[in-house]
């Protein structure tokens, strides 16, 4: 796979952040005191609710998993920038000194209601990069992820070889992703991915004329238990994209969406990471 050799122009990182809190188990009290954080309930003869990091606990022990690091607030003066004209930078990672990576998920070919449920229980934040042919079957199943706060970006209509082919085709499928999902889900993509993370000096021009302002490649790639890395140490790094994909059993061997998911999740957690939202460390043009 070619890998383009140009990176994008980023702005200055604005101060670094300390690494995220671990999120810990929830301590209980004694004796005639409530347990922390624990409200009573009059209305039910004294019942209790759990405390929010207890909630949080349990939600993630449903899904066989303990809760990642709280994700810092992100920078207000976001690291990177984008512009309305001009040529489409294309990069790999987010500059940060924060311990956070960023999950995107392609394609759309998987539509595991289960996925949504674990999300909602989670509130882990992905960015969709998503394919017409894939999801054009259920436009409604993406929507319930959008609803969580989840952005649509561009994937293309057939998912083709980018630099294989022709400019105005490059134009047709990224034009033709872009009217589907701005009118699908109401908000215009600003970042694309191109299929298999090939593409060349024409799918600058067809990006830049189609309204997305950035091509987003990643460094990490989730396969079914593991993650394949492309630094040598083979290690995340602060600002790292991951690539995942909206695939279940068929695809992974008899594995679920929703069990690569907890993988991926596990394997972030083992190295002490945060999870945040990409978006919020883009500037969109014009902002």
């Amino acid at each position: 796979m070619k890998r383009h050799g140009k990176r994008c122009r980023y702005a200055g990182v604005a101060g670094a952040v300390a690494a995220a809190l671990a999120v810990g188990g929830c301590g209980g009290g004694s004796g005639s005191g409530h347990a922390a954080g624990a409200s009573q309930s009059a209305a039910t003869g004294g019942t209790t609710t759990p405390a929010p990091g207890a909630a949080q606990a349990a939600a993630w022990h449903k899904w066989g998993l303990t809760p990642l690091p709280t994700a810092p607030e992100p920078p207000a003066d976001k690291p990177v920038k984008l512009s309305a004209t001009g040529a489409v930078p294309v990069f790999t990672h987010i500059p940060t000194s924060q311990k956070v990576v960023f999950i995107t998920v392609d394609d759309g070919l998987e539509k595991d209601p289960r996925f949504i449920t674990m999300m909602r229980d989670l509130k882990v934040p992905i960015t969709m990069f998503l394919m017409n042919d894939a999801i054009k079957s259920d436009y409604g199943y993406f929507r319930q992820l959008q609803a969580l706060g989840d952005r649509i970006q561009n994937h293309t209509l057939h998912h083709p070889v980018m630099s294989a082919v022709p400019l105005a085709r490059q134009k047709a499928e990224v034009c033709g992703d872009q009217k589907i999902l701005t009118e699908e889900y109401g908000s215009a993509p600003f970042l694309f991915r191109p299929p298999y993370g090939a593409y060349n000096a024409n799918t600058r021009i067809a990006v830049g004329e189609c309204g997305p302002r950035a091509i987003v490649w990643w460094r990490e790639s989730m396969q079914i238990r593991q993650m394949q890395y492309q630094n040598p140490a083979k290690k995340l790094r602060p600002g790292d994209i991951i690539l995942a994909h909206f695939r279940g059993p068929a695809e992974l061997k008899g594995t679920t969406m929703t069990q690569m998911f907890a993988n991926l999740l596990k394997r972030i957690r083992e190295q002490g990471f945060a999870v945040a939202r990409l978006e919020d460390y883009i500037q969109p043009p014009g902002k």
